[in-house]
């Protein structure tokens, strides 16, 4: 199954906080998605479906500063305000940076999100919920 950064960007659309994420994951699972990863610094994404079909979006925004030592306790913080719709996208992405996230990667197959250091060390692994 093959999907398009359209159909993405579509599903992407309903999101209008860290509440919304769980049924934004099921939206792209539906189209074939099986995993991205999204880099903090620029907010470009690799999304992954089966047989090494890729597909990437653009960076979003300037490349920001990725913090040289990880926090997993201010990454956790930012998470769970996110999380309760306290803050937007771009206001997480930041305090992930901040925190020393250099990418998460989502596995929308396990419903996993493990969020990486420069390091390539894992931060947190969150499961993600089923709405």
């Amino acid at each position: 199954m093959m999907f398009t950064i359209d159909q993405i960007k579509q599903a992407h659309s309903k999101v209008k906080s860290g509440a919304d994420f769980p049924a934004y994951v099921q939206d792209i699972k539906s189209l074939g998605v099986r995993s991205y990863e999204h880099y903090v610094s620029d907010g470009h994404i690799e999304y992954k479906g089966e047989n090494n079909f890729s597909v990437s979006a653009d960076a979003k925004w300037q490349p920001m500063p990725i913090a040289d030592e990880g926090s997993a306790d201010a990454l956790k913080h930012a998470l769970k305000i996110h999380q309760q719709g306290q803050t937007d996208y771009m206001t997480f992405c930041k305090q992930s940076a901040e925190a020393g996230v250099n990418v998460w990667i989502v596995d929308v197959v396990k419903m996993t999100c493990i969020y990486y250091d420069k390091a390539g060390n894992e931060m947190v692994v969150e499961a993600i919920p089923v709405p």
